[in-house]
């Protein structure tokens, strides 16, 4: 790969707006979802114009490909960038399968769920748990996160024994109160209960820090994700390979286990991301670029919660901060704005809903144009493998650079 003549060095931004689906897809009754839209029904809950700049780069053209309109964000006549959908060909819903799609890994098979009643978990795993942590296991069943330390927190605080619990995803998370189990050991048993959960082909272990008095616990953002190991390079791998400088940005580092990053921000929350973002596309360049960003708060804050009004505000200040983002992009720089998944805030339950994502493209000075509904997410790897003038070793296809 080598640098356009007589330009700047080329770089590219994904930016994942976690769980900010666009619509159930056709398998959505398989996973319980049938009916699920993060998006729409968002809109639909809180009246007026909404997400001028996202509206602006074709979000309400990206859901009237599925023949639907956003309330107070419909079609533009003339969108900035190009819109489309992608579909997730892997099963599942998870954090884990969809941007291991956007890197181009497609799943074949789904990561293992625990069952939501207790006991969740198996008895050899509770057993090597309490065995090499020296602690016993509280909870063992699927719950709420907030809902499960104001159950569990004060018994935790007794004892010192973690909250261990899971939900409808792959998932094995350990809470515990940051004055009874020091942040340090909190993830050092994290990493034992990876290690003991990896023979179970479990997506992610998570380590669910807390603080606060009975009655009014509150969840920290020292959380930390521990992903199964990946089954092949992905598309930070490929870049990294070919000279091109990968940069993660929030829980980007955790879901990929830092392989392939050369630089790592794990800022926690969507304001500090999207600033550091904003840092990043301002600094000079002297090599090609790929940044992956990760804004976590509307899924985890607001999506899980089932809280509309939140998760509105929320995309409402990464809109204003994209804002503020664009002006520094120049002609050979793209930024790609998408999903991971649903987590419809309107929706049964609290678990992650099985839906399209929207997908947005922006380069600037190019002509705005429609994607279509693309057959998986691996079709962002694709892209930016052209992008970059490398080979695409992934199963998606490419969009036209431009």
């Amino acid at each position: 790969m080598k640098k356009r003549e007589g330009t700047h060095f080329r770089r590219c931004t994904l930016i994942v707006i976690d769980s900010f689906g666009i619509g159930a897809m056709p398998d959505a009754s398989l996973y319980g979802d049938e009916g699920a839209d993060t998006a729409f029904h968002i809109c639909q809950a809180v009246s007026g114009p909404k997400w001028p700049v996202l509206q602006a780069l074709g979000l309400g053209n990206s859901a009237r490909l599925l023949g639907k309109t956003l309330p107070g964000c419909e079609p533009s006549r003339t969108p900035r960038g190009s819109f489309g959908v992608m579909a997730e060909m892997s099963p599942g819903k998870d954090t884990t399968t969809g941007h291991w799609e956007l890197a181009g890994i497609v799943l074949k098979n789904p990561f293992f769920t625990f069952p939501p009643a207790y006991p969740s978990f198996p008895e050899d795993l509770v057993q090597a748990f309490e065995k090499e942590t020296g602690r016993k296991i509280l909870g063992n069943k699927a719950a709420s996160g907030t809902e499960i330390i104001q159950e569990l927190g004060e018994e935790h605080m007794r004892t010192g024994n973690p909250i261990c619990y899971t939900s409808a995803d792959s998932v094995f998370q350990i809470a515990a109160h940051e004055e009874v189990i020091p942040l340090e050991e909190l993830y050092r048993i994290c990493k034992i209960a990876r290690r003991l959960c990896d023979p179970l082909n479990v997506a992610r272990v998570i380590a669910r820090p807390f603080i606060g008095k009975p009655g009014s616990f509150v969840r920290t953002r020292n959380r930390k994700d521990y992903s199964i190991p990946l089954p092949a390079p992905t598309l930070l791998d490929v870049l990294q390979s070919a000279g091109v400088r990968t940069i993660g940005v929030g829980k980007i580092g955790n879901i990929f286990n830092e392989t392939g990053i050369d630089e790592n921000y794990p800022d926690k929350g969507n304001i500090a991301c999207l600033d550091r973002t904003k840092v990043l596309l301002q600094r000079e360049r002297s090599t090609e670029e790929f940044i992956f960003v990760n804004l976590v708060d509307t899924d985890m804050v607001y999506g899980h919660r089932r809280d509309v009004a939140g998760y509105f505000k929320a995309v409402d200040e990464i809109d204003t901060s994209l804002d503020g983002i664009l002006p520094y992009l120049n002609k050979e720089d793209c930024l790609i704005i998408t999903a991971d998944h649903g987590c419809d805030p309107t929706f049964k339950g609290t678990d992650h809903t099985r839906e399209y994502v929207p997908l947005l493209v922006y380069q600037p000075g190019r002509e705005g144009r429609a994607l279509g509904i693309r057959k998986t997410f691996a079709d962002a790897a694709s892209f930016v493998c052209q992008y970059f003038d490398l080979p695409n070793p992934f199963p998606g296809s490419s969009w036209h650079a431009g």
